[in-house]
């Protein structure tokens, strides 16, 4: 009985020996040496893991800067600037700061009236709706209502308006990750350069109907007249397929565009208001009128 049992105790060990040397083996033969400046990256980086690099979080991101050795490419939107100095320092490359970005909504309540043509109820989601719903006005391009865009933003920047059930963008917690951009099945969110002190101009509209469908679901709609694009002075205004577009890398903001527009479909962002031409000027103000006393002797 002892004997039996010293036996399989002597297998069972010569066993478990052979397989440390085959474990040993295949671990030499297969390890990862990581680069510990991926720890390094990782470390100054906002740790959102958002995904707006592209990358499949912040740690994916810091590999693909430490393999590529600079950030030609790579941006960390969270970050900005700050954060590319930092990782690029570490990196010992020489890094260009980037036109900062915002996210804008390119579509405004798609009502005509108060008629809606038909209601959605059902699970709350743009992607599910999409598939079976055009939308309350009936607009198969316009924005859903259902706030994919709110879960998708983990910086809280965008909440959905009661009143229009239209998304709204807070330019100052935006951080133009881009979440909200993929999350939109319609593709009515866009990143956009913030502009010179964040005036901004764009088209609010992505319907591609020819006008008069287009002004049958949305009193808002272009309606790709063109007036725009002939108004332009830098050839930055282009209509195509039926809605007219306005690319922000050559925009200068002169809003000539938007002068010209005939429904009211381009929009601006933080613009003074404009003083109107009927105002009357102000009156100067009066002078006060200096008292005038007498007395027994001048009289």
């Amino acid at each position: 009985m002892t004997q039996g049992i010293l036996i399989a105790v002597i297998v069972l060990g010569a066993i478990g020996a052979v397989f440390a040397v085959v474990l040993y083996f295949v671990a030499q033969k297969f390890k990862v040496v990581e680069d510990p400046l991926i720890d390094e990256v990782a470390e100054v980086l906002p740790g959102a893991n958002c995904g707006g690099c592209g990358k499949a979080g912040c740690r994916a991101f810091a590999e693909a800067c430490v393999a590529q050795g600079n950030l030609e490419g790579l941006r960390c939107a969270p970050g900005g600037d700050a954060v590319a100095a930092k990782v690029a320092e570490l990196l010992g490359c020489v890094t260009e700061a980037g036109e900062p970005q915002v996210a804008v909504v390119r579509c405004r309540p798609c009502h005509v009236g108060n008629e809606r043509r038909s209601s959605y109820d059902s699970l709350q989601s743009c992607a599910f709706a999409h598939s079976l719903y055009t939308g309350e006005a009936g607009c198969q391009f316009g924005c859903l209502g259902c706030g994919d865009c709110v879960k998708a933003c983990l910086f809280g920047a965008i909440k959905m308006d009661s009143e229009t059930h239209t998304p709204v963008v807070d330019e100052e917690r935006c951080t133009a990750c881009g979440a909200c951009v993929k999350s939109c099945p319609r593709s009515v969110i866009e990143l956009r350069n913030k502009g010179r002190k964040n005036r901004r101009v764009w088209v609010s509209c992505v319907n591609k109907e020819k006008g008069a469908e287009a002004r049958k679901t949305c009193s808002n709609a272009c309606i790709g007249c063109g007036k725009c694009e002939k108004a332009c002075p830098v050839e930055a205004v282009h209509v195509n397929a039926n809605v007219a577009y306005i690319d922000y890398t050559k925009c200068i903001a002169c809003r000539k565009c938007e002068a010209e527009c005939p429904v009211g479909a381009i929009v601006d962002a933080n613009f003074p208001a404009p003083v109107s031409k009927d105002k009357p000027a102000p009156k100067p103000a009066e002078q006060p009128v200096a008292e005038q006393t007498t007395t027994n002797n001048q009289i």
